[in-house]
């Protein structure tokens, strides 16, 4: 093969599919291949697809279609397909999209450089390794987050069979990284600058347990929290069921880990979180939310919730409604239940009609837009850390993050009185001024 060749690489979905890409891009830039901004100029385009609702499985064979039109009108000579998508309806693909050249499944990305080898020496070619094991990632990762923080992927699959749910399916059953190799990972990430680490998995708060016979997430913090050039280390997707004293006390310990946690609940309603398949009670959600705010007074909870599930009722929204107003989560995503095939709940009667769905999605958004204003207007005169992210253009103001706030879907606190120009990854300590719906104003002490 002549080179060098331009790749062009989409990656869609969640932030675990985002560390996958990384580490895909990782190995094409140390093969040769050179990566562009540019469809238009790129020999191969590679899409990291996501199936995990209706509009994200949309979002991916739309995107696919779209890049497959440069086969045509640009220089794509290779057009690649990998990530959930391409594991769940891989003949689909075949058959419906034959501009498509390689197909990848979840467990068969590390293979990413011989598939676009194969591809470029005009030859079809896929891999489907079985959903057991973790994928070889011997290569340093291409960050795209910026370079200030990045995803650390603990874990890949899960065992918990939500009804409602189609990754175990996709990604099979809960496989931990070894914690040796979390820990390379993470120094290789800190010695390139990346100051705030974001733990994910399907569920994190079962890491360890496959490997080691016990949740040892605990124990990852403990030693993540003893990599120099670290600041913050944030947990996300913890089951609540899963929280245990072991959890909270390595949060307290160790200074680098946020005060901050995602604990998705789903719902509310006992009957309702039965039929999802989820192992928590009302009772249980209430129990562990305080137990959190009493050990950890500060800190910040993010759960999401579903809206319209199969066999819903008016009275069970309104006790999804009761819990939120009670228990007052600082951050919460709400999603209208979207019917996935080959999932329990798809076949289950009492399918709700898609208004009603997007009607209750909306009352608890309203409700929780009402807590995070008085949530945030409280936090006036507070005195805290912030992690920047950029200076907004043509003013002496700058963007950042605190504690409480997750990259892309948290919101930003906006700084003034700097004496020196500060750069992004920087950390400074401010005083909160004042609010402005889900952000905050603050100048420097």
């Amino acid at each position: 093969m002549a080179g060098p060749f331009h790749l062009f690489f989409v990656s869609l979905g969640c932030d675990k599919n985002l560390s996958d890409s990384e580490f895909m891009l990782g190995m094409l830039q140390e093969s040769g291949f050179v990566i562009t901004n540019d469809e238009e100029r790129a020999d191969i385009i590679v899409v990291n697809t996501c199936c995990f609702i209706n509009d994200a499985k949309e979002e991916s064979v739309n995107t696919i279609l779209e890049m497959a039109e440069y086969k045509k009108t640009g220089r794509c000579q290779a057009l690649l397909v990998t990530g959930c998508l391409a594991q769940r309806y891989q003949q689909e693909i075949r058959q419906e999209i034959p501009e498509v050249d390689a197909v990848l499944g979840t467990n068969s990305y590390d293979d990413i450089v011989h598939a676009v080898q194969e591809a470029l020496e005009g030859k079809q070619y896929e891999n489907f390794h079985t959903l057991d094991g973790l994928p070889a990632l011997r290569h340093k990762r291409s960050i795209t987050t910026g370079g200030h923080y990045a995803y650390l992927k603990i874990a890949e699959g899960c065992d918990k069979h939500c009804t409602y749910c189609i990754i175990p399916s996709i990604r099979g059953r809960y496989r931990s990284v070894p914690m040796e190799e979390l820990l390379a990972q993470a120094a290789q990430l800190a010695d390139a600058g990346v100051r705030e680490l974001i733990l994910v998995a399907q569920e994190t708060t079962l890491y360890g347990t496959d490997l080691y016979g016990e949740k040892s997430l605990h124990r990852l913090l403990d030693a993540l929290n003893e990599i120099e050039g670290l600041y913050w280390i944030r947990i996300l997707y913890c089951y609540p069921e899963e929280i245990d004293d072991t959890l909270i006390q390595a949060i307290k310990r160790n200074k680098k880990v946020c005060h901050y946690l995602d604990l998705p609940i789903q719902h509310a309603s006992d009957t309702i979180l039965r039929r999802m398949g989820r192992l928590t009670s009302s009772r249980e959600i209430r129990a562990i939310v305080a137990k959190l705010r009493q050990e950890i007074p500060d800190i910040c909870l993010r759960t999401t919730v579903i809206c319209g599930f199969p066999g819903e009722t008016q009275e069970q929204h309104e006790e999804l409604m009761e819990m939120i107003n009670e228990l007052e989560f600082d951050r919460l995503g709400a999603f209208p239940y979207s019917a996935e095939e080959n999932t329990p709940a798809a076949d289950f009667p009492d399918q709700l009609d898609e208004e009603t769905k997007l009607t209750w999605q909306e009352e608890v958004m309203e409700l929780e837009q009402e807590i995070i204003f008085d949530r945030t207007a409280g936090m006036k005169g507070r005195e805290i850390w912030a992690f920047i992210e950029g200076k907004l253009p043509d003013e002496p103001v700058y963007a950042g993050r605190t504690y409480r706030d997750a990259p892309d879907i948290d919101g930003y606190v906006f700084i003034s009185g700097a004496d020196t120009e500060l750069m992004t990854g920087d950390f400074v300590k401010v005083r909160i001024t004042g609010s402005m719906d889900y952000d905050l104003t603050a100048e420097i002490i």
